[in-house]
């Protein structure tokens, strides 16, 4: 099998354009014939309508010498040619041209007088001349209207016959070099593609114990995670044709265009076997029909209906395998995902901390590290990084490198690519008041110190007061190993440390400023998720609240969002309050009893501007401020293997910034 040729891919763009550009022989003539004929007629016509008068010399001689205006041409035949000369003109009479001609010899003499009365020498104009002058004229008018008028006439046709050709990109297996190879974190999704791989290389193997194929496969898993190019590595390892579309190139503004794209990829693609066909962001057609406010007649369902079909008329025998990617699951249509369309369905996870390590180890091939660069450090210090924000990371690495001139990429420029990518850029040169500068080191300080105190709360990587990204000031903490589960104490510690700095503002200032902002929705957004998705209120208990919002924008019971009543969502608020004001609570007791560290922390944060938690964990713990203390080791994670599933965990689980005055505009002054 893998010896055997690439199949032909049939009906492609190319050679309908060149079909288009360079009409057939049939038609050049026909085309030539018409010209010829319309050259003819006229020329006819010039004859009919204008009768030569043939004359002879002393007639000529004559009407030179009466007065009478005569013009035209003397053409001599070529050299050694027994040819009279031939004179063609005019006379004009009564306000009349009449037209004649002689043919005779002439000697020197009469040649001369003819030239003094208006005549002109030529040489003698054959007919093949004559036509050719004559066509030219009508040729130029004849390009000019094809340029013009008749190309643009049939490119807009053939525009408007296109909408529903399928826009679907054509990799053949010469031209697609990535394999397994090249996939590197997701080792679990390349071992349940294998046997995809190995029914395109020899679909006989399952046919003999008359094993079906999986028709098509959804992969699931955030952005960046690397579903296309796991798809690309399936095609690359099968030797097969690979057809790309988006879920979005289906829809258009001409009703019914999204079905007949969908009915030509599958025509295109049954051309073309063994091949896949992956419908990258498969929810913008997918999604669950009879949610939406446009009835069901809308031009999206029909796509998505014609999409049906097709996975129906086609068996995996035919060597069609369809995969799809979305990191929408939930909104998909119950029919897309039955057996006997997408059969199988793919999770993609964040990579853990030995996948990080093997995505950096891919993408360092096409940069220059230096030799002192040990790539399981970067991977220990980035949880929740997805595999294109591990090669945004060696990037801004290489970038950062070579703007300071330098020949290799050292563990400073990834340390510095690491904190750009998760919490920004620097910005030094952003001018703050010294006002500014004491309110932003008192808060930095509240948060590191609280990070320090309570033992649930993440590893504090570094603390600073220079403005980075849209912050004036950054607690930053890593987790020491890969987050799989929270618990409730730990969320409720992390709760009072992000309330610290506010806390902090106001013992020191009297005052309270706007740069908590940020650290107010993230509390609260936590605690809120605590009571109504998590069950960890003894009040409320373990239920779910707020199922439907999910389902906002699909239309489905948009005036009927809640599924409690107002009295149950005044307990949910009264339990998110208690939460907060625990957590409150539990800061402003600490740094009231550690007041002397907070001062240390932040006049430290003014004379340095950055701290790292090594720097911070020594005043803690001894009160004295060690300037030029090593930097903090990061352990290695201790969570479980990468095989072991990741559950749900939202959005405010990941690594954050604790950014301080996070809403600078109000802040500065």
């Amino acid at each position: 099998m893998a010896d055997e040729k690439p199949p032909k891919i049939k009906g492609n763009k190319t050679n309908a354009d060149s079909e288009d550009r360079f009409p057939n022989p049939r038609t050049w003539m026909l085309w030539a014939l018409g010209i010829f004929m319309v050259v003819m007629l006229f020329q006819v016509g010039k004859t009919a309508n204008n009768p030569t008068e043939k004359i002879d010399y002393a007639t000529l001689q004559g009407w030179i010498r009466s007065g009478i205006e005569v013009t035209g041409h003397i053409e001599y035949p070529p050299p050694n040619a027994s040819v009279m000369c031939t004179i063609t003109g005019y006379r004009v009479e009564n306000g009349k041209r009449v037209p004649f001609s002689f043919e005779d010899k002439l000697d020197e003499a009469q040649e001369k007088e003819l030239g003094n009365a208006g005549f002109q020498s030529r040489d003698k104009n054959t007919l093949l001349m004559g036509f050719l002058v004559n066509l030219l004229p009508i040729l130029l008018i004849f390009l000019l209207i094809w340029f013009v008028l008749i190309r643009q006439i049939r490119s807009a046709g053939r525009g408007a016959m296109s909408f529903g050709k399928s826009k679907a990109r054509v990799l053949n297996k010469g031209k697609n070099k990535i394999t397994f190879k090249d996939v590197a974190g997701v080792d679990e999704a390349c071992e349940e593609v294998s046997e995809l791989v190995e029914f395109l290389k020899d679909p006989k193997k399952f046919q003999k114990l008359g094993g079906r194929i999986p028709k098509g496969i959804l992969m699931v898993g955030a952005p960046g995670t690397g579903k296309t190019l796991l798809a690309k590595a399936i095609a690359g390892e099968a030797e097969a044709a690979f057809f790309s579309i988006s879920g979005s190139d289906f829809v258009e503004m001409f009703v019914g265009v999204g079905a007949s794209r969908v009915r030509d990829m599958f025509e295109q693609a049954r051309k073309s076997t063994p091949c896949l066909v992956f419908i990258d962001e498969i929810d913008a057609v997918g999604r669950s029909r009879g949610h939406g406010l446009g009835g069901g007649n809308d031009e999206r369902e029909q796509t998505l209906n014609a999409l049906l079909v097709e996975m129906d008329g086609f068996d995996t025998q035919d060597g069609i395998i369809i995969i799809a990617a979305t990191n929408r699951p939930d909104v998909l249509d119950p029919a897309l995902l039955r057996p006997g369309r997408f059969d199988r369905q793919l999770t993609v996870n964040l990579p853990d901390v030995r996948g990080r390590e093997d995505i950096l180890k891919v993408h360092a091939k096409k940069v220059k590290l230096a030799k002192v660069v040990d790539l399981s450090i970067i991977a220990r210090g980035t949880p929740g990084f997805s595999g294109a924000e591990l090669a945004n990371l060696l990037n801004e690495a290489a970038l950062l490198a070579a703007r300071t001139d330098k020949k290799a990429i050292n563990m400073a420029e990834l340390e510095e690519a690491r904190d750009k990518v998760r919490w920004g850029r620097e910005r030094r040169s952003m001018a703050m008041t010294d006002e500014d500068k004491k309110i932003t080191a008192w808060h930095e300080a509240g948060h590191a110190l609280l990070n320090v105190l309570l033992k649930k709360c993440h590893p504090l990587h570094k603390v600073t007061i220079i403005p980075r990204g849209q912050a004036l000031g950054a607690t930053m903490s890593l987790p020491k190993e890969d987050v799989l589960n929270r618990q409730s104490k730990e969320m409720r510690e992390t709760i009072a440390m992000t309330m610290a700095g506010r806390i902090a503002e106001e013992i020191v200032t009297g005052d309270v400023s706007t740069g908590a902002s940020s650290d107010i929705k993230q509390a609260t957004s936590m605690a809120r998720a605590m009571v109504t998705q998590w069950g960890m209120s003894d009040k409320l208990g373990m239920v779910l609240y707020g199922d439907s919002d999910d389902y906002v924008f699909l239309g489905k019971e948009i005036s009927q969002n809640k599924t409690y009543s107002e009295e149950t969502s005044q307990q949910i608020d009264a339990e998110v309050r208690r939460l907060i004001d625990e957590g409150y609570q539990l800061a402003k007791k600490l740094i009231k009893d550690n007041r002397d560290k907070l001062d240390l922390i932040a006049n430290a944060l003014l004379e340095h501007e950055t701290l790292d938690g090594k720097q911070v964990e020594d005043i803690v713990l001894t009160g004295k401020f060690t300037p030029n203390a090593p930097p903090p080791d990061v352990d290695p994670p201790s969570g479980a293997d990468a095989g072991t599933p990741t559950p749900d965990v939202p959005e405010t689980d990941k690594p954050k910034l604790d950014d301080g005055l996070g809403d600078p505009a109000p802040a500065t002054a």
